[in-house]
């Protein structure tokens, strides 16, 4: 069977840059003896690098027997990798099977390699169910978010003597992730020593994913240990070039993220300082965020001012919305004018939302069609009576963007505006809704409030930042005293921000 880029794809396999490759087997491979596996082998570019280290290790041995061994689902790859290995004179047992039905005895001083990549909405089936109950065979629950390489990593160290050593390319969510949370803990409790390589470019150019690579080796004492090591390397390049390194300690606490390891001691400590100074407080002080209304179909139910002239609705069937979507919100406040002007523009500003009395006969015949065409079977249209009817949320005082590029934005909902999901609201406490609603989006823009988001957001591929509303009001913020101690100087500042917004 011929294999694509689409169903290596499907089976999260991406081939690993030579210098990572190289580098790892290098820092797992130390003794002429060593016994290495590279589950999930494709091609072998580990196995490949391995072998070539051991003989670099003992340069009497032309053919290595019996220490190169490697798992791979896809047969194909099975092949091609018998072929690779070959052609630098290095045999190795290769077994086509699926990693997780194998249960092998901890034989290995080095497992290294690059676990395949799924999320968890394509994790599915057969494969999820036997990775999920692989990590729970070895005491670590994973939750129904857990993408592929979760339950990997778990059962690779499964693999490894007491000595041993793991050396795994691994996405950036391990740092940042709610359902990597019993990885990391995993990590700690299991070995002896923990480091992680991040990279400031991205070395996988076919995919939007940040990496790091991952040094864990022995057994820690009981309880795990308390830190892990990091280092930034710029990219793959540098691997070559290590050496001496200067290792960064950071010690977690508990199940918290390991995104402050990204950050100098120094920087953290002043940020930690600063937080709990007075001068700043969580945003949910200011008013809990929220997610916007789920329609269940935003093509159906969020239509363009020429669309819903086309179906005849009228003004009672529909609401005014900030259209799917952050990038219109730029500035500090969205006007009345700037949702006149996104309407005219052809942007999907209102909501269908028949009222509560007798439906017109142009709700009642887009509501006939959406059946037709089988909207209402769209799980959360079909969990709600009627199916048509959206739960709206409470209109919002601010807007807050939650899926960023740059860095998180508030802005005043002056147009009152309802939102759906693409947005997160904030409806501001009553004593605090004029001076946040006028000052609280400009007063964020500071350099902790910035770092913070960085620290309790979600990093995912390509430098997108998500805040999920719990995340998003633990935010640091400036106080309310700050702001009004302030005033003044942040209003003279608006117009001045306004050019590079």
């Amino acid at each position: 069977m011929l294999d694509t880029p689409s169903s290596r794809k499907a089976r999260g396999a991406f081939f690993t840059p030579p210098e990572i490759s190289r580098f790892l087997t290098r820092w797992a491979v130390r003794t002429r003896n060593d016994v290495v596996l590279e589950p999930s082998c494709g091609e072998a570019s580990f196995l490949i690098e391995a072998g070539l280290r051991l003989k670099d290790l003992d340069s009497r041995q032309a053919l290595l027997t019996n220490q190169l061994h490697g798992i791979e689902i896809h047969a194909a790859s099975a092949a091609s990798a018998a072929d690779q290995l070959q052609q630098h004179s290095l045999d190795a047992d290769i077994r086509i099977s699926d990693f997780f039905d194998i249960r092998d005895r901890p034989i290995y001083d080095a497992v290294v390699g690059n676990p395949p990549y799924i999320r968890y909405q394509n994790f599915v089936g057969d494969a999820r169910l036997k990775g999920i109950e692989a990590a729970l065979s070895h005491g670590v629950r994973l939750n129904r978010l857990t993408s592929s390489w979760a339950p990997f990593v778990i059962h690779a160290a499964q693999f490894l003597k007491p000595s041993g050593r793991l050396a795994l390319v691994l996405p950036a969510e391990l740092l940042a992730v709610n359902y990597a949370a019993p990885v990391r803990r995993f990590l700690l409790e299991r070995f002896a020593s923990v480091r992680l390589i991040l990279f400031e470019r991205r070395v996988f150019q076919d995919v939007q994913e940040e990496t790091l690579l991952l040094l864990a080796e022995g057994v820690g004492s009981a309880g795990g240990v308390a830190k892990f090591e990091v280092y930034q390397a710029e990219d793959e390049r540098e691997l070559s070039q290590l050496g001496d390194v200067r290792w960064k300690d950071f010690e977690p606490n508990g199940d918290d993220k390991w995104t402050p390891a990204l950050v100098s001691h120094r920087a953290l400590e002043t940020y930690r300082t600063l937080a709990k100074s007075g001068q700043f407080g969580d945003l949910k002080e200011w008013g809990a965020p929220y997610l916007g209304a789920v329609t269940g179909n935003n093509h159906f139910f969020a239509l363009s001012k020429s669309r819903a002239t086309e179906l005849g609705l009228k003004d009672n069937d529909l609401l005014r919305m900030s259209p799917p979507g952050s990038r219109h919100l730029r500035g500090f406040t969205f006007t009345q004018a700037a949702w006149r002007e996104l309407a005219e523009g052809g942007a999907r500003c209102f909501l269908f939302y028949p009222g509560p009395d007798d439906l017109t006969s142009a709700a009642r015949r887009y509501i006939d069609y959406g059946q037709r065409t089988t909207v209402n079977g769209a799980y959360k249209c079909k969990t709600r009576t009627p199916w048509w009817r959206v739960p709206l949320v409470e209109v919002p005082d601010l807007f807050l963007t939650y899926m960023n590029h740059d860095r998180p934005r508030l802005v005043a909902n002056e147009t009152k505006a309802q939102i759906i999901n693409s947005l997160h609201g904030i409806k501001l406490r009553r004593n605090r809704r004029n001076i946040g609603r006028q000052l609280l989006p400009i007063a964020c823009l500071n350099s902790l409030t910035l770092l913070g988001a960085e620290l309790v957001g979600r990093s995912y591929g390509g430098g997108l930042l998500k805040l999920e509303p719990r995340e998003a009001g633990n935010l640091p913020v400036p106080s309310l005293q700050m702001i009004k101690a302030c005033k003044e100087q942040l209003a003279g500042l608006k117009p001045q921000l306004y050019a590079f917004l």
